[in-house]
Order: structure tokens, then C-alpha cells, then sequence
């Protein structure tokens, strides 16, 4: 944790932002797995993190701005918790270590909200992500969850705040950016024609756990780089596969790192791997250039798509003006994903927010097909964290598809794509910090180039 007075001075200004009514912060319960015991690892929600710092189960807390009240709601351990947890610091302790004073059971939350209603107290609450949250809104404020809507202001004033990054949350960033580093270069040596997928997720995975962190996402350790989010880690490696590594760590305080790296399954990349991966890198090295204060990211999208354009167009899959080809969203055959997206207690941060006001500042995203996966698209400011993961990807269904409608045969060869149908998909990523002058890079710095990863098989 931070020290007491982060949270403290965090909670004053999120006071400030906000102006009147009462803050509602839900804490995370633990979650049953397959029966009610066997729960999946637990992690806090990461606005209660950033604003309480506690790292516990079944917590709860409120911000009464009007009465300048903070209030933290939970239960203390029976013997039998203890028994099977161990000890804890009381609930006393816990809140004290934050700077928050009052404490009250976990029951009693419901009726202080009902209360406040009554007195006509604007209860604010955000977007809800776990189905026990949604029952529980409904229980107190009597709104089913289809009816339930989260507070704009207080959506924006946690935004406005947890986007830019301290100095301390830039260090814990970085220590997860370090870590993250280490399981894509273990990754690069590990990776061997004839293993199974899961046996180079094992090795990245235990750097992370080795570090004393976890992982900050489920890692996609793949052959079948062209499926985005793919988790199936059951294939062996062949002869002529790439293998895609997306994998972060997370540390103890709960900061994400997030790398992607492609690996050819033999010690060399062949030829036509060598000639995709190079374009993708210089789409990668002149989006990392252009990052800035003051450009729009969609800016740097459109000069990614550009550049891998051109790079298609010189192998022989596109054709025409590629200027043209970016704006009518021919790109996408190949560059299906966004550029990247904030970083920061989530690896994508604050997604459960609202892209519109996380990544636009509450400008419209577009609905264009590839163009639609863009996370973040507003201007940069010093502070912000993020992602940089252009992608080739070859998808047989969308060249089908595409191929079967005709679509953008002003820009796309379609009988000389049939011969990559089969490539699979390939990307690397890298954190970036927005500086005063421009941007850098956070972490080690893991191979990038085919002459760098090659020197590592």
C-alpha cells in the first residue's frame, strides 16, 4: 500500500471533483469457482484500491460529502474464519491504515443509503461488473439491474483522476513492466518445435508468480496468433509456426504490465515470416515515434494502419492509394485490433468506466470494422500510461467472407491473399508513459526486431 495520506489526499480531491451527495464504493467478495470454497484468486476492485487501498474481502465504503463523512463498511472475523484465514488486523486497523475513521458492520450499509435517499442525499455509484453488486443496488434503492444507472459525474471524476499517473504509481507500473519483461524474454528462449503451447505458459507464468506478483490477465500463449484472445494453450509446435506470447504480470499492489512478442518456432524466421514481422514492426517503431502531449491517439491508429498498408501493398496484397484505402477501412483485413489502450490497477484501465470517457472524453467512437476496436482515441496528455500492439493478422473467415462480398477489391488482391491464408497472426507491445516532450518507454526492453529475438533462440 501506499502511504495513508495518498489515499487521504486522493479522496479529498475525488470530494472536490464531485461537489455534494454520497460516493458509493463496492469492494469485491470473494467468488466461488465450481462450489462456494473453492474460490478463484481474489482481487480487489481497482477504483476501491485506488481510493481505499485495502486489499480484503467483503469491504465497502462511502464518502458522504455533504456531512464530510468517510465510512468504511465490513465485519470482523469469527473464530471459525480465523481458523481456516489466520489473523487479521481489525476492521479499525485496516481503515485506520488509510486515514478513514469510522467503521460500521456491512449490514448496516443498506439502511445508511436508504436514509440518506430520504433526506434527499444523491446517492452516486458507478458501473457494476459482478452480479452479487447488481443484487445488491437492487436490494438498496429497490432498481432492477436493467434499471440501474451509474452516476456520470462520478464516473468522470474517477476517470479525470486515475488517469494520470503519480510518481509512485509509475515505479509500481514499471515493476510490473520489469517483471512482464522477464516472461517474454523467458518465452523467447523456451519456445521449441514439438512442445505444447502450455509448456511455455508454464515458464512465462512462474517468472510472474516468482517476482511475488500474478498474472494481470489470462495469457494468450499461441500458434494461432490470427485468433486475438485465444486461450486454448493445447497445440504442439510445429515446424514453420509462429508462436504469440500476450502476457503481463501484476504486483502485489495490483499494477498491471502488459507485452506481447511473436516467435518463430525454429531458431530463424523464414523468409515470408521475415518479411510480414518486419512491417509490423515499422508499423510498431513509428507509432512509438509519433507519441506525444497533444496528438490525438486515432492520429497514431491511422498512421499505424498507413504503414502496414504500404507494407502489404509491397508484397503484392494491396493495391491503390493506401492513404484512401486507411479511410475506407481496407485495413482491417489485416489490422482487425486497436493500437493499444491505458494501462494502469487495470490492464486495460478503467474498462468497466466506458471507453467513451476513459479512451474519447466523451466523444463518439467509431463503428467502423477494425476501427471499432480502437480502446483509446483522444488526445495525450503527460501521465497517461498506455499501450503500443499493432497486429497483421491473416483470418480465413474474414478473407472468405470479404473475398465472397467483394468488398474493397480496389484495394485488396484477393488471389494473391490465398496464399497466406494459413499464416496465422503476429504482434508485439510495449508501455509507454506520456512525458512533458514526448513518451518512454516503461520496463526492459524485450526483443523487438527478428535480429533481436533471433539472438535469444
Amino acid at each position: 500500500m501506499f502511504s495513508k495520506e495518498t489515499y487521504i489526499n486522493r479522496r479529498n480531491q475525488l470530494k472536490k471533483a464531485i461537489g455534494s451527495g454520497i460516493l458509493l464504493f463496492l469492494g469485491n467478495d470473494e467468488s466461488g469457482m465450481n462450489y462456494e470454497d473453492n474460490t478463484y484468486p481474489f482481487r480487489q476492485d481497482s477504483t476501491f484500491l485506488y481510493f481505499f487501498g485495502l486489499p480484503y474481502a467483503g469491504l465497502a465504503a462511502v464518502i458522504n460529502i455533504d456531512e464530510d463523512k468517510e465510512i468504511i463498511f465490513g465485519d470482523e472475523l469469527t473464530i471459525d474464519q480465523i481458523v481456516w484465514m489466520g489473523t487479521q488486523p481489525t476492521l479499525k486497523e485496516k481503515s485506520e491504515r488509510v486515514g478513514v475513521a469510522n467503521t460500521r458492520p456491512y449490514s448496516s450499509l443498506g439502511d445508511y443509503l436508504s436514509k440518506a435517499a430520504t433526506k434527499g442525499q444523491k446517492v452516486h455509484y458507478l458501473p457494476t461488473y459482478r452480479a452479487e453488486h447488481k443484487l445488491r443496488l437492487m436490494d438498496w434503492t429497490g432498481l432492477k439491474p436493467a434499471q440501474q444507472e451509474a452516476s456520470l459525474p462520478f464516473i468522470q471524476g474517477v476517470v479525470n483522476q486515475r488517469i494520470y499517473k503519480s510518481e509512485e504509481e509509475i515505479a509500481e507500473i514499471e515493476k510490473a513492466c520489469d517483471i512482464t519483461a522477464d516472461m517474454h524474454i523467458t518465452a523467447i528462449k523456451k519456445v521449441r518445435v514439438g512442445m505444447k503451447e502450455y509448456e511455455v505458459m508454464a515458464a512465462l507464468e512462474e517468472v510472474a508468480y516468482a517476482a511475488g506478483g500474478r498474472l494481470s490477465f489470462p495469457t494468450i500463449a499461441t500458434v494461432n496468433g490470427q485468433t486475438l484472445h485465444n486461450h486454448y494453450h493445447g497445440n504442439t509446435v510445429k515446424e514453420g509456426d509462429m508462436f504469440l506470447i500476450d502476457a503481463g504480470a501484476e504486483t502485489e499492489m495490483g499494477y498491471a504490465g502488459d507485452m506481447s512478442s511473436t516467435i518463430p518456432a525454429g531458431k530463424k524466421f523464414s523468409s515470408r515470416q521475415k518479411d510480414v514481422y518486419d512491417i509490423q514492426v515499422a508499423s510498431h517503431i513509428a507509432s512509438v515515434e509519433a507519441l506525444r502531449p497533444g496528438i490525438p491517439f486515432r492520429e497514431v491508429y491511422e498512421l499505424s494502419a498507413k504503414v502496414i498498408c504500404e507494407g502489404m501493398k509491397s508484397l503484392g496484397l494491396m493495391k491503390g492509394d493506401m492513404d484512401e484505402a486507411v479511410q475506407a477501412g481496407a485495413h482491417a483485413m489485416f489490422f482487425q485490433c486497436g493500437l493499444g489502450h491505458m494501462m494502469g490497477l487495470d490492464v486495460h484501465d478503467m474498462e468497466n468506466l466506458g471507453e467513451v470517457w476513459v479512451g474519447y472524453n466523451g466523444e463518439p467512437k467509431s463503428t467502423q470494422f477494425g476501427r471499432k476496436s480502437l480502446r483509446l482515441g483522444r488526445k495525450l496528455e503527460p501521465g497517461f500510461v498506455l499501450t503500443i500492439e499493432p497486429g497483421i493478422y491473416f483470418i480465413p473467415e474474414l478473407i472468405d467472407l470479404w473475398k465472397g462480398e467483394k468488398k474493397f477489391e480496389e484495394f485488396i488482391n484477393y488471389d494473391k491473399l490465398e496464399a497466406y491464408r494459413d499464416f496465422g497472426g503476429l504482434r508485439n507491445e510495449e508501455d509507454f508513459l506520456i512525458t512533458e516532450t514526448g513518451s518512454r518507454r516503461l520496463g526492459k526492453k524485450i526483443p523487438l526486431t527478428t535480429e533481436e529475438v533471433e539472438a535469444l533462440r
